[in-house]
């Protein structure tokens, strides 16, 4: 479900943690960790939430685009899984895809069309559809 400033006040509450300060602790905490399974989670649910366009200023904000392409130059298929979903979930919106555009996220998305990995090469399919739909 899409959210919108009333409905995150509500599901945050009066004491909780803004989106923007819990997507900061998830990019620190995968920033900190050598622990690639715990890098996997955090990109998965970092691209999760790149699915709602409520979390597009925030996300440019803390420069995860830039992570979901670094991801993507990982060896690590899980890596790369998430981080092109990521871009595929973000993309659609032209702020994004000109920053991923800027950062030479197109020819990283490409050479996940490659992958063994179907669900990567799907979302790089997706995500290629996003930048035509944004005429870039």
């Amino acid at each position: 479900m899409f959210t919108n400033d009333q409905r995150q006040a509500e599901r945050t509450g009066k004491y909780g943690t803004s989106r923007l300060q819990y997507l900061q602790e998830l990019v620190s905490q995968f920033q900190n960790t050598t622990d690639e399974e715990t890098k996997e989670k955090i990109a998965a649910n970092l691209a999760n939430f790149a699915y709602d366009s409520y979390n597009y200023s925030f996300l440019r904000q803390l420069n995860v685009l830039e992570l979901f392409l670094d991801c993507i130059t990982e060896s690590n298929e899980k890596l790369m899984e998430f981080g092109v979903g990521g871009v595929c979930n973000s993309c659609v919106d032209p702020a994004n895809a000109a920053i991923i555009t800027q950062c030479g996220g197109i020819p990283l998305v490409i050479q996940c069309l490659s992958s063994p990995v179907r669900n990567t090469v799907t979302a790089a399919e997706l995500a290629e559809d996003g930048y035509w739909c944004t005429g870039l």
